[in-house]
């Protein structure tokens, strides 16, 4: 289970120093945005496809810092029935491209949230269906959107070489737990997996103890991502909350770094009751805490994460860029 980091968080470094500063911290992988919801600070997604000399390039960067690249990542909304439906589908379809190119065998990305009808001009992510109406929309959107949508993008992505899709499990998408997860898998087939991110059951009301045990060998990666319910906020006001992130002092929840929300104990069993389900691949920190500077967050997060890991963290020589 090697360590890992979603890059976007050093957005504010340029890609080298970036790879210099996981190599001090200890990361040992890298998660790399490729567009659509991330900016994309440390990949250019055209560039690398067009040229072997830069993939080439690319590749020697992390390599002579010994590190290696646990997914790439292009999360989005590819059944957003606007323009940027459109939009994020070809970064998916680029990102299955270059994945192949790269030899990289995991793409991390969404399930998506198509309009609730064919005149819906945005997504609608049912929660709460009620009334007849609503489980229409729920079959036209899984029936009629989704699964042809990822019948077909199954398809690409066995084209171009990937071998797993890890759809994460975020609310506003179709997927966004294990009985979901398993829903699409068991239509479309294995190449589909789960990118269990625990932060997520956590808003949710979940438990992602219980979500490892059920997915087994449907985990095909893991985000180590932390969340803490506000004491005295999520109380009076339940776990729904539409306010802005940015809104952190008065919200019901917040992400946090890895630690804040829950104790080295949680982390240990969640992660030794993942590797009871057979998984052996990389644990990705993504650090979204905006009460902290982001590096402050990824070193106090890599601390938590190399305490609660279930392997030896042994000394080692640095790998120094020449």
């Amino acid at each position: 289970m090697k360590t890992g980091l979603v890059t976007d968080i050093l957005g504010n470094m340029s890609f080298e120093e970036m790879l210099d500063t996981c190599v001090e911290l200890g990361i040992e992988s890298v998660e790399l945005g490729c567009g659509n919801w991330s900016k994309a600070p440390h990949l250019q997604l055209d560039d690398l496809l067009e040229s072997a000399i830069k993939r080439r390039e690319f590749m020697v960067a992390l390599e002579k810092r010994g590190l290696s690249i646990a997914a790439l990542n292009c999360s989005g909304n590819q059944l957003n029935p606007s323009v940027e439906g459109a939009l994020h589908k070809e970064g998916v379809e680029k990102t299955f491209q270059l994945a192949g190119l790269l030899g990289v065998e995991t793409v991390v990305m969404m399930s998506g949230c198509p309009g609730g009808g064919p005149q819906d001009q945005t997504p609608n992510w049912l929660t709460h269906p009620i009334l007849p109406q609503h489980f229409e929309m729920l079959d036209w959107q899984w029936n009629d959107v989704a699964l042809p949508y990822w019948e077909q993008a199954v398809k690409s992505a066995k084209e171009n070489g990937v071998q797993k899709i890890a759809v994460e499990n975020l609310g506003y998408n179709l997927v966004h737990n294990a009985e979901t997860l398993l829903k699409l898998r068991n239509e479309v087939g294995p190449m589909v997996g789960m990118n269990l991110d625990p932060s997520h059951l956590f808003w949710m009301g979940g438990d992602p103890i219980a979500a490892a045990r059920e997915l087994g060998d449907a985990i095909y990666h893991v985000h180590a991502k932390d969340v803490r319910l506000e004491r005295g906020i999520v109380d009076a006001q339940g776990l729904i909350d539409v306010k802005p992130m940015e809104s952190f002092a008065s919200r019901s929840w917040n992400y946090v770094a890895l630690g804040y929300g829950h104790d080295t104990a949680w982390w240990k069993e969640f992660f030794t009751v993942v590797k009871m389900t057979g998984y052996e691949g990389p644990v990705v920190l993504e650090m979204e805490d905006l009460t902290m500077e982001p590096l402050t967050g990824v070193k106090k997060s890599m601390e938590m994460l190399k305490d609660t890991l279930p392997r030896d963290f042994a000394a080692k020589d640095p790998v120094v860029a020449r």
